[in-house]
């Protein structure tokens, strides 16, 4: 590492206090992100063979922290708990990463597996290194891959145990909390829509078929085929936006802004 420079160096430093790496594979990870600090982290934690150890007992004890004094889960009281120790407000958007990250069923909770297996996942094993991740966690949803896998997570993630759509008042608040990090200038129009038009759960194919019509077409619907596969009710949204003279100039999501 004497033949670095100074930049590179701190870098090297930083890599290995947050992951726990070697000087070697911090230097690896470095290399292939063309020294990029965040985009080392995606290269470190999409590799499972170099991921960092994490101690067991330190992964017990946090559980523990959070554990609900009735039953052998997270619930909402300890995942209250926990925002304030990472110091991140409940409904940040990180949080739904972080959900992600464990592969959590349901909203608000965490099984003791999800939560240690999400956090030996992530390499982390102490508050402190939770922390450090957040930022990396957050840098994910420019992404354009782990948006979409995220965004999907989300629907079921949500949705009421059993159910097989989401309650029309939930998908709204995960649409502007999503959305809002892509910018598309539609939502608010979509959600007044659902509201004044549909007023019933949403389908995972709505769902899913929203992030695409997002995407793809833009706010002047200048690109939209109406004979296109979109499903019923992006249909009858764009029919809602002419009949109100509500078209607007604009791009579609720009997906090229990822945070390196």
């Amino acid at each position: 590492m004497n033949k670095l420079g100074r930049g590179h160096r701190d870098k090297v430093q930083q890599f290995m206090a947050i992951t726990g790496a070697s000087e070697k594979v911090a230097l690896h990870a470095l290399k292939a992100s063309d020294w990029h600090l965040e985009g080392a982290f995606d290269v470190f934690y999409s590799q499972p063979q170099i991921k960092a150890f994490t101690d067991s007992r330190h992964l017990e004890e946090l559980y523990s922290r959070y554990k609900d004094q009735y039953v052998d889960m997270i619930m909402a009281d300890g995942i209250s708990v926990l925002c304030n120790d990472l110091q991140v407000d409940p409904q940040d958007i990180v949080m739904l990463v972080v959900s992600w990250h464990m592969k959590a069923a349901t909203m608000c909770e965490f099984s003791k597996q999800e939560f240690i297996g999400g956090l030996q996942a992530l390499g982390i094993d102490s508050l402190e290194k939770f922390r450090e991740r957040i930022q990396f966690m957050r840098s994910e949803l420019k992404d354009e891959q782990k948006f979409r896998e995220i965004y999907n997570f989300a629907f079921g993630w949500a949705k009421e145990k059993g159910q097989k759509s989401l309650a029309l008042d939930t998908a709204i608040g995960m649409w502007q909390l999503l959305f809002a990090e892509k910018q598309w200038s539609l939502v608010d129009h979509w959600c007044q829509f659902l509201q004044a038009r549909h007023n019933k759960a949403i389908s995972r194919d709505t769902w899913s078929q929203l992030l695409e019509f997002a995407k793809t077409v833009d706010a002047s619907l200048s690109n939209y085929d109406a004979e296109g596969a979109w499903p019923y009710l992006i249909d009858e949204f764009v029919e809602y936006l002419n009949e109100n003279d509500i078209i607007q100039t604009g791009q579609p999501i720009d997906w090229s802004l990822k945070q390196r």
